[in-house]
C-alpha cells in the first residue's frame, strides 16, 4: 500500500517520535510498501529509499531544539499527488492537523499515534495555564482520526477518561541486536569505574521535561559512579550539580550499545512518558531499571522482577530504590536476566505487523476494538 506519514519530528532531530518513524519507515519499505514522510524542515530528501518532503518550521523560544511544522497548501498538494491509501499521523499537534485535513480531502483513513504528552510538556516549562486548552485541541484532533494508537495502558486510561474515542494499544519496538547484554564491555567499565564502582546510568535528553536534576539525589551513594548519556539544555547545570559523574554527551550506534549494556542500574527520572523507549532499551540490554511509577514505565517495569518503581515526585524514594539495587548484587543479577526476557518478542518487525493489522482494520471499516 501507499502510506503517508506526517510527523511532528524527523531527522536530523533525534527523539522518540523520530525513532519510531524511522523504524516504521524501514519496516514498511522492507515489506514493499511505498512511504512518503512529511516533516518539519530542515531535513533530508529520502530515508530508507522513501521520499521525505519538508515544510516550513517555527522554533519554540522555550525549547529551541524542537521545531513546529507549519501545514501549507503545498504540503496538502504533495500528499494529494502521492495519493496514499492511508495517512499515519505521528504524534500530531499542528503539522498533524494539516495531515488530517489532507486525509479528509482525499477521503482516506487517518491513523493517529498519541506519543507525546504535550499538556505535561507545557506544564514543565511553566505554561500550565494553557494545559486545558492543549487537551481540548488534542481531544478534538484525535476524535477526527479513524483510530488513535496508544503506546501504554496508563495512557489509554487517561485518553478514555478525557473522552478520546476509537483507541487501540500499539507499543514501541526495540532493536534487539543493538540493545543486548552481549554488548557489555569490560574495557568500558574499567574506564568508567576504575575502582570497581557500581555504574548507575541515565540515557536521554537533558531537558526539563525529563527532570534529570533528580539525578543529583543519587550523588554520594557509596561505591557508585553516575554515568549520564545525552545532551540538552540542562547539561551545564547538571555538570555543576554532579562534578563526579561521567558525562559522555550524545551517543549512537555501537557506542550507545556498549554504554547501556555496561551499566549496573538504569535510572529514568521523567514522570510524563507515554511509553519510555529508553527504559525498554535498557531492559533489552539486560539492565535492571528504576523508573517513576507513572505512565509508560508501568507497563515495562515489574517491581522486584526486572527493576523497581519509585513515587514520581519523591527523591528520597528514588534514592532508596537505587540504593537497594546497589546493595544487592544477587538481586541485580536475577533482575538482569529477567530484564532481557521481559522484552523478547518486541522487535520492530513484530510491532510493524501489529501496525499493519491496525491499518487493515481501518481500511476495512472495522471499529477500534475489532482493529485491536
Amino acid at each position: 500500500m501507499k502510506v503517508t506519514i506526517v510527523t511532528e519530528s524527523f531527522l536530523p532531530r533525534v527523539n522518540g517520535v523520530t525513532n519510531s518513524v524511522c523504524r516504521i519507515t524501514e519496516q514498511l519499505a522492507a515489506r514493499g510498501h511505498e512511504v512518503l514522510v512529511v516533516a518539519p524542515a530542515p531535513g533530508r530528501e529520502h530515508y530508507a529509499g522513501q521520499a521525505v518532503r519538508t515544510v516550513p518550521a517555527l522554533t519554540l523560544p522555550c525549547y529551541r531544539s524542537f521545531a513546529l511544522g507549519v501545514p501549507t497548501a503545498r504540503m496538502r498538494a504533495t500528499v494529494r499527488e502521492f495519493d496514499p491509501d492511508i495517512v499515519h499521523l505521528a504524534s500530531p499537534i499542528v503539522l498533524g492537523a494539516g495531515g488530517l485535513a489532507a486525509a479528509r480531502e482525499l477521503d482516506v483513513p487517518a491513523v493517529a499515534v498519541f506519543q507525546t504528552d504535550v499538556a505535561a510538556f507545557v506544564r514543565r516549562y511553566g505554561l500550565g495555564a494553557i494545559s486545558p486548552a492543549v487537551w481540548h485541541w488534542l481531544r478534538r484532533l484525535h476524535a477526527r482520526a479513524d483510530l488513535t494508537l496508544v503506546p501504554s495502558t496508563p495512557v489509554m486510561d487517561e485518553l478514555e477518561r478525557r473522552g478520546v474515542p476509537r483507541l487501540a494499544l500499539w507499543p514501541r519496538g526495540v532493536d534487539q541486536e543493538r540493545f543486548h547484554p552481549r554488548h557489555r564491555s569490560d574495557d568500558l567499565r574499567a574506564r568508567l569505574a576504575p575502582n570497581g564502582e557500581t555504574l548507575i546510568g541515565y540515557v536521554g535528553r537533558l531537558a526539563a521535561e525529563k527532570r534529570p536534576r533528580m539525578l543529583a539525589d543519587l550523588a554520594g551513594l557509596p561505591g557508585t559512579r553516575l554515568v549520564v548519556v545525552g545532551d540538552g539544555p540542562e547539561l551545564d547545570r547538571l555538570r555543576r550539580l554532579l562534578p563526579d559523574a561521567a558525562f559522555t554527551g550524545f551517543r549512537t550506534g555501537r557506542e550507545l550499545s556498549e554504554l547501556v549494556a555496561s551499566l549496573d542500574v538504569f535510572v529514568h527520572t521523567g514522570a510524563d512518558e507515554t511509553f519510555c523507549q529508553a527504559v525498554q532499551e535498557a531492559l533489552a540490554a539486560g539492565v535492571p531499571v528504576v523508573a517513576p511509577a507513572a505512565g509508560g514505565p508501568l507497563d515495562l517495569v515489574r517491581p522486584g522482577h526486572n527493576g523497581l518503581l519509585f513515587a514520581p515526585d519523591d527523591a528520597t524514594d528514588l534514592r532508596a530504590a537505587v540504593g537497594a539495587l546497589v546493595a544487592d548484587p544477587l538481586a541485580r543479577r536475577l533482575m538482569s536476566l529477567n530484564a532481557a526476557r521481559s522484552v523478547r518478542g518486541r522487535g520492530w518487525d513484530m510491532i510493524c505487523d501489529r501496525l499493519l493489522a491496525h491499518y487493515s482494520g481501518v481500511l476495512g471499516g472495522a471499529t477500534a476494538s475489532e482493529a485491536a
